[in-house]
C-alpha cells in the first residue's frame, strides 16, 4: 500500500495524460465520423468515393505505425515537427474515426425509407431532414457501438509512451525500472485504466438514456441500470 500512497501524484499525473488524448481523440473521431459517414450515404459518387477511400486506408493501417509516421517521418520530409501529444491524438482520431464513419453510415441507412419519403413528400429540405427525422433516430442506434470505440481509443492509448508521451503506461514502466516491482506498478495502473473506462461507460450510458428518451423509448431507471450491458445493437459491435 506505501508503494501506491507515495506514487499516486505521478500515477495520477499519467491518468490525466490518457484522459486528455482519449477525449481529444474521441472529439477528433467523431467529427471525422460524422462527416464522412454521412458523405457515405449520399448519392453523389464523389462523396461516396472519398467517403469510402478514407474509411479503408485508416481501419487499413495500423495506428501505431500512424503515429510512428506522424512523430518520425514527418520530420524528416517537412520542415516542421510534429509534438508526440498531438500526433498521439492525431492517429487516433483518424483510425477510429474510420470504423466510427461505418457506424454512422449503418445506423443513417437504417432509417426507415418510409420516414424518409415522408419528409421528401413534405418538401423538408436535405439539412432539415437530417436534424429533425434522420440524425435523432441513427443517434440513438449510434451511442452504443461509439461507447465501445470510445473505451477501443482509451485502451490504445497505452501505446503512445512509445513515441514519449508521459501516459499512464509510461509511468508505471518508469516505476517499474526504478523500483522493481513489476506486480505493484503494472497493478497500478491496471486499476486506474479500469477506473477510467468505467466512468466513460457510465457517461456514455447516461447519454444512450437520454437519447432514447428524447425518442419517447422506455428506459431503466436506477443506478444499476447504468451498468447494465446495453442489447445487441442492430449496426454492429466495435472494431474488428
Amino acid at each position: 500500500m506505501e508503494f501506491f500512497i507515495d506514487r499516486l501524484p505521478l500515477y495520477l499525473s499519467g491518468a490525466g495524460t490518457t484522459l486528455t488524448i482519449t477525449l481529444l481523440g474521441a472529439v477528433l473521431a467523431f467529427v471525422l465520423a460524422m462527416v464522412i459517414g454521412t458523405l457515405g450515404t449520399l448519392r453523389n459518387p464523389a462523396a461516396r468515393g472519398f467517403a469510402t477511400f478514407y474509411t479503408e486506408t485508416f481501419r487499413g493501417v495500423a495506428a501505431l505505425i500512424l503515429m510512428y509516421w506522424m512523430a518520425f517521418a514527418v520530420p524528416q520530409i517537412t520542415p516542421y515537427e510534429i509534438d508526440p501529444m498531438f500526433a498521439a491524438v492525431l492517429a487516433l482520431g483518424l483510425n477510429i474515426g474510420a470504423y466510427g464513419a461505418e457506424v454512422v453510415r449503418a445506423a443513417i441507412n437504417a432509417v426507415p425509407k418510409a420516414q424518409i419519403e415522408a419528409t421528401v413528400a413534405l418538401s423538408m429540405s436535405w439539412w432539415r431532414r437530417m436534424r429533425s427525422v434522420v440524425l435523432p433516430q441513427a443517434w440513438a442506434q449510434m451511442l452504443p457501438t461509439f461507447g465501445n470505440l470510445i473505451i477501443e481509443l482509451m485502451k490504445a492509448t497505452a501505446i503512445v509512451s512509445l513515441i514519449g508521451v508521459a501516459d499512464l503506461t509510461r509511468i508505471a514502466q518508469e516505476q517499474r525500472t526504478a523500483t522493481g516491482e513489476t506486480i505493484l506498478a503494472f497493478s497500478g495502473a491496471l486499476v486506474v485504466y479500469f477506473v477510467i473506462a468505467q466512468v466513460l461507460i457510465l457517461g456514455m450510458r447516461l447519454l444512450e438514456r437520454r437519447a432514447n428518451r428524447r425518442l419517447g423509448r422506455p428506459t431503466e431507471s436506477g443506478f444499476l441500470a447504468l451498468l447494465r450491458p446495453p442489447p445487441v445493437n442492430a449496426i454492429g459491435g466495435g472494431r474488428q
